[in-house]
């Protein structure tokens, strides 16, 4: 139906219209979440190019194609090449909205995923502070963007072993999310995931495995048996039902980044 789509805007207002840039990013985003990057990648590149020919290098939309870039950049683990595109999103949107606006906070968001991925958490904490500040000062304290916030600092504290400070931020998260989606969405399953693994940490098994199971059960319903984050869950609960034998287990986190 994109692919569709595309060929008919195509066809109707050329191949640089602002709306057949559209296109690509929808198509090209699709593409991303079934891990076929590289022909997610051109699509959003002449995105890019059309929307930088059509409202010039620094307008918002650039801005936006820039980040959607760099996130598919940031899955095939080209972590250099995302980096120096968020920073050129991060300037954009700091230039035409200022620096507490909830654009800047989504791009700071998802430049402190990519540190954190590459071992800079140093670096990474400040920017998710930051991000959280100021979506809870355009937003308040119960939105959505807020938790993802919460949750994506909480992961961060949790791997520097600072649990007594991640706790509340994740329980916090889970609150919001369940209020705002109810329980059986797949935010409410990463919260439950990533409070799961903090509370292994913390020598809580038993509390985190019925919480890795009931967030296995959301997106199994929700997402399909076969999606990747449930794999990142069987994964976590195979390793905590594994540590009963082993001492070293790998266990992977879920974090909220945004989408331009």
């Amino acid at each position: 139906m994109y692919r569709r789509a595309l060929t008919i805007d195509k066809a109707s207002y050329g191949p640089a219209h602002p709306v057949v840039a559209i296109r690509l990013i929808n198509l090209a985003q699709l593409l991303q979440a079934t891990n076929r990057w590289g022909e997610a990648e051109p699509l959003m590149r002449r995105a890019l190019a059309i929307q930088e020919k059509s409202y010039g290098p620094e307008h918002p939309e650039v801005a936006i194609e820039y980040t959607n870039l760099a996130t598919v950049l940031h899955d095939m683990n080209r972590c250099d090449e995302a980096e120096l595109i968020l920073h050129r999103a991060l300037a954009i949107n700091k230039t035409n909205f200022g620096h507490e606006h909830p654009k800047v906070a989504l791009v700071l968001n998802n430049l402190a995923l990519l540190l954190r991925d590459t071992n800079r958490r140093g670096e990474a904490e400040p920017l998710m502070r930051q991000a959280l500040a100021i979506d809870k000062k355009r937003f308040g304290p119960e939105h959505p963007n807020v938790a993802r916030d919460l949750s994506n600092l909480a992961d961060l504290l949790t791997d520097t072993k600072r649990w007594d400070e991640a706790e509340p931020l994740i329980r916090r998260a889970l609150s919001i999310d369940n209020a705002i989606f109810g329980p059986e969405h797949p935010n409410v399953a990463r919260d439950l995931n990533n409070l799961a693994l903090l509370l292994q940490n913390t020598g809580r098994k038993g509390e985190a495995e019925l919480l890795l199971r009931r967030a296995l059960t959301i997106n199994e319903t929700s997402l399909g048996p076969e999606h990747p984050t449930v794999a990142v869950i069987l994964n976590n609960l195979a390793g905590l039902l594994t540590m009963k034998f082993a001492k070293h287990v790998c266990s992977l986190s879920l974090y909220g980044r945004g989408s331009g």
